[in-house]
């Protein structure tokens, strides 16, 4: 009776395999989700890498947005632009259809970075608006 049985000794690995080998793809999972968390941080990061190299330079987005308001359809309009530290206000009481379609699609298809916008109809061909670019 002091031998150890040799199929308890079997029988005995064949457990401990069985639970490594469910262990193992317990592991496996985790290495597949911890992958595919990786994947998309790296794209998430490359996004945030392309918006700031966008958004950071001030200078270059102060240069488009003067030279769009330089425009002659919009020079003839009230438009009072104040510039604060960290951004410009561009509002008009009062300001055509035309030169509120140009000056919003000047805008609106680059990059800037656009935190309030308020648009009232007056009439069929006036508006007022009230607009907030921060840098």
């Amino acid at each position: 009776m002091n031998q150890i049985n040799p199929l308890h000794i079997g029988g005995l690995l064949l457990v401990l395999m069985m639970f490594l080998f469910f262990k193992l793809g317990v592991v496996n999972d985790e290495i597949v989700e911890a992958d595919l968390a990786f994947k998309e941080s790296e794209k998430l990061a490359v996004n945030l890498s392309a918006l700031k190299r966008i958004y950071k330079d001030t200078k270059k987005s102060k240069k488009k947005l003067y030279k769009i308001l330089q425009n002659r359809s919009l020079k003839s309009e009230n438009l009072t632009v104040k510039e604060l530290k960290k951004s410009i206000k561009i509002s008009a009481q009062s300001i055509s259809s035309s030169s509120l379609n140009y000056l919003m699609g000047k805008i609106l298809n680059d990059s800037f970075n656009i935190t309030m916008l308020k648009v009232k109809k007056l009439s069929r061909e006036k508006a007022s608006f009230e607009m907030e670019i921060k840098w």
